[in-house]
C-alpha cells in the first residue's frame, strides 16, 4: 500500500491530553508526544512531502468539548488529512458520574456522528480515526480500572461503526496496546493507564503511520 499523505497536505489532529502533549505550552506547537513523532518520522522518510501538520489537541476534552469548538478548530483549517482521537475522558466522567461533564455511550455517539457528518459536507478531508485506550490487565475486579475495562468496548463500538459509516481509516490502539501489555510491564510504557510515556506514545505513532501505509 503506498503512502496516503501527498505533497503539502495539511494534516490535522485533534482530540484531548493525549494529542496535546504541551501544544499550547513549552512544547508548542505540536507537542512532544505522537504527533511530533509523526511528524519527525514522515520527515525523515518522506522528506520531500513538506507536509503542514496541525495539533488542536486540548487537554481534558471529550467529544461534547470537540463539538462545540468544530467550527474553530477543525473546519475554519479545511484540512486534506482529519485525524481524531477523543473518548477516555468521557467514560471516565461517565463512571464518575461528574456533573455536567460526563459523557454517555449514547451521547459519545450522537455526537461523533454529528462532527463527522459536518466533515463530510463541509470539506474534502479524509478521516483516520482512532481509538480510546486503557492500558490495563484489570479485568475482573472491583477497581475503578476493571470499570474502565468493563465499559470501554461500547465506546469502541462506536468509534468503529463510525469508521465503517463514513469510510475512514481506523488506527486501532487499545488493541496495540492490550496485545503489547502481555509482553512487557505497562509502566514501561505508561505510568498509569491514560497517558503514555515517550515509548508509549512511539506505540501510536507506529500504529497511526501503519494504517497510512508508511
Amino acid at each position: 500500500m503506498p503512502f496516503a499523505l501527498k505533497p503539502r497536505q495539511t494534516v490535522l489532529f485533534i482530540g484531548d491530553s493525549i494529542t496535546d502533549c504541551g501544544r499550547r505550552g513549552p512544547n508548542a506547537p505540536l507537542g512532544n508526544g505522537y504527533v511530533l513523532q509523526v511528524r519527525d518520522l514522515i520527515a525523515a522518510k518522506y522528506p520531500s512531502l513538506k507536509l503542514n501538520i496541525i495539533n488542536r489537541g486540548i487537554s481534558g476534552h471529550t467529544v461534547r468539548d470537540l463539538f462545540h469548538r468544530w467550527t474553530d478548530d477543525c473546519i475554519a483549517h479545511q484540512p486534506d488529512w482529519l485525524s481524531i482521537k477523543i473518548g477516555i475522558n468521557d467514560i471516565h466522567r461517565w463512571l464518575r458520574g461528574v456533573a455536567d461533564q460526563s459523557v454517555t455511550a449514547e451521547e459519545f455517539a450522537d455526537l461523533y456522528d454529528k462532527i463527522l457528518a459536518r466533515v463530510k459536507k463541509e470539506t474534502k478531508a479524509q478521516v483516520v480515526l482512532v481509538e480510546p485506550f486503557y492500558m490495563s490487565n484489570d479485568a475482573g475486579s472491583d477497581s475503578f480500572r476493571s470499570l474502565v475495562m468493563k465499559h470501554l468496548p461500547s465506546y469502541l463500538k462506536t468509534v468503529h461503526a463510525m469508521s465503517k459509516k463514513y469510510k475512514t481509516r481506523l488506527v486501532r490502539t487499545h488493541k496495540a496496546y492490550q496485545t503489547l501489555i502481555k509482553h512487557v510491564d505497562p509502566e514501561q510504557i505508561c505510568g498509569e493507564p491514560v497517558h503514555p510515556n515517550t515509548s508509549g506514545h512511539t506505540v501510536i505513532a507506529y500504529e497511526w503511520l501503519k494504517t497510512m501505509g508508511w
